[in-house]
């Protein structure tokens, strides 16, 4: 997924790593998943980011349909669903899925050697903090 000033940016990347993201099915926000489709198969678009896509992408993460998550966020300018954003990438590491946040993170994520491996994240039990909490 990507912000608006992002998506070019984004596109960029999946263009230049395409042969790397083949073969596997991807789930994307709104305009962002239609501007990848053009480039990559196997995309699944939800809804637009402010429209609930990002807790949508978040619902996936928290069932373990995700393996990853790459967004390219716009630091620089404000968002009207800022809190879903965040919600999102707290679920991330809640969930210890692997997050590029830019060109840089998302190139290292794609050159590991783990990438398009079976990986088994390493999830906290909160069950101990959720007792204490009733």
């Amino acid at each position: 997924m990507a912000h608006d000033a992002k998506k070019k940016d984004l596109l960029e990347w999946v263009t230049k790593h395409v042969d790397k993201l083949r073969g596997n099915e991807y789930y994307a926000t709104g305009t962002t998943g239609k501007l990848l489709s053009t480039v990559l198969d196997g995309i699944h678009c939800l809804k637009s980011g402010p429209l609930g896509g990002d807790q949508q992408l978040g619902s996936l993460i928290s069932e373990g349909k995700i393996d990853y998550l790459i967004f390219f966020w716009d630091p620089m300018t404000s968002q009207p669903h800022d809190v879903d954003v965040k919600a999102l990438l707290r679920l991330s590491v809640l969930y210890d899925i692997p997050t590029a946040c830019n060109r840089a993170s998302a190139d290292f994520m794609v050159s590991s050697g783990l990438f398009g491996e079976e990986y088994k994240p390493e999830v906290t039990d909160y069950s101990d903090y959720l007792n204490r909490r009733i």
